[in-house]
């Protein structure tokens, strides 16, 4: 692919980290030009984190920061500051998640750069939002998921609270929720012509995904715990463990589902037990039904279990490692993994965008890129600096 359905529209990633870049990754993924405005002589932290490479990088960079380009510039400066809004005229996005407040301290607050562009769209993601008693509040993922709900409810009944799968989730969860705030406002900028400020908390966007969690609180007062891998309203819906040490996930969510499991574990009387005649007996019953589920996942290997449920399709899968998902055909089929051959980085296999598009598809076309090696093309092509003058802010740090 040469042209994404983005393709003409020009980001500027201000942000560190995940959160808001993950939105330009996702931009960049399906064709937008993103210019990724970073520190001169550090960059971004992301650079730094997770497993290092021979290029000096991560290997969370140079998977997040794919497709992007990087410019150095020190927004803290007056000239880097005036050569930031001479980037913002030329562009359609900005992604920040500095502290509420920071931005405008530099006089690069939406309010400011609006008027340099009113078609301006800004991504603003922190942790808390922009407004509230705590939207000073320092904050990363983590302290979202404790924020947020989730991380009360992720572990074992009567025992610590666990990380609920990944400590970067919320930040992945706000990218994505800023990604259709920073399309939204496009297509509004495309009707009307007036740009706008989008505004995330990171535990915004794991707080909208819990489900019945505030609704059941606030009719009947019922605050959930922790329930280990069982789901709440449902049973059997968990992991269970097989004869050969692995675990596989069951998920019968109603009372067909329940019959097929019936059949599989070969006991289709249960179906007219009364105790498990419908969801909410099961609920009633959950010690029970669990049990019964787990004596008889046990007794078999795990493709044995797969292979019960998967002939009386009830839902099933294996919890699968990360070693399980090289070798699944499923992500094979589908191109889940994807490889990229890169200039710098080499050889890296990294997550497939997402979502799958039939007119528009994604590219994955660079891996991060090295820090400031697209100031030619942008601060001396693009806004026409000459090289006498790149090389001063160079030796001066603001670029």
């Amino acid at each position: 692919m040469t042209q994404g359905a983005l393709a003409g529209v020009r980001v500027l990633d201000i942000a560190t980290f995940v959160a808001a870049p993950f939105c330009g990754t996702i931009m960049a993924e399906f064709g937008a030009e993103v210019i990724k405005i970073e520190q001169p002589g550090e960059g971004d932290s992301l650079r730094r984190f997770g497993t290092m490479t021979d290029t000096g990088d991560s290997l969370v960079w140079l998977s997040e920061a794919r497709n992007k380009k990087s410019v150095t510039l020190d927004l803290r400066t007056a000239e880097g500051a005036d050569l930031f809004r001479q980037l913002v005229a030329k562009s359609d996005v900005v992604l920040e998640n500095f502290r509420p407040g920071t931005m405008e301290k530099w006089g690069l607050g939406y309010a400011e750069l609006a008027k340099i562009n009113p078609r301006l769209v800004m991504l603003q993601v922190s942790a808390y939002g922009q407004t509230g008693p705590l939207s000073n509040k320092p904050g990363f993922a983590r302290i979202a998921h404790a924020f947020s709900g989730l991380a009360y409810l992720a572990g074992e009944p009567g025992r610590p609270p666990v990380v609920p799968g990944s400590t970067s989730l919320a930040d992945y969860m706000s990218g994505l929720f800023g990604t259709v705030g920073v399309l939204i406002a496009l297509r509004h900028v495309d009707r009307t012509g007036e740009g706008q400020a989008i505004d995330v908390g990171l535990y915004e966007s794991i707080f909208r995904v819990l489900d019945e969690l505030a609704p059941a609180y606030e009719r009947f007062g019922y605050q959930r715990e922790r329930m280990g891998p069982d789901t709440i309203n449902v049973v059997p819906h968990s992991h269970y463990e097989t004869r050969d040490g692995s675990w596989v996930a069951l998920a019968c969510s109603n009372e067909r589902m329940w019959g097929r499991l019936c059949r599989a574990m070969g006991k289709p009387e249960l179906v007219k037990d009364p105790r498990y005649a419908s969801t909410p007996k099961r609920n009633e019953h959950r010690a029970d039904v669990n049990a019964i589920v787990a004596q008889w996942v046990r007794s078999l290997n795990v493709d044995d279990v797969l292979a019960a449920c998967e002939e009386n399709e009830a839902p099933v899968s294996k919890l699968l490692s990360i070693s399980d998902i090289f070798a699944n055909e499923q992500y094979r089929e589908r191109g889940n993994l994807h490889t990229l051959d890169d200039p710098r980085a080499g050889r890296l296999v990294v997550p497939a965008p997402v979502p799958r598009m039939s007119r528009t598809p994604s590219d994955v076309r660079t891996a991060g890129p090295a820090l400031g090696e697209s100031n030619q093309e942008y601060l001396g092509d693009l806004l026409g600096l000459d090289a006498g003058r790149l090389a001063d802010l160079k030796n001066r740090n603001i670029i």
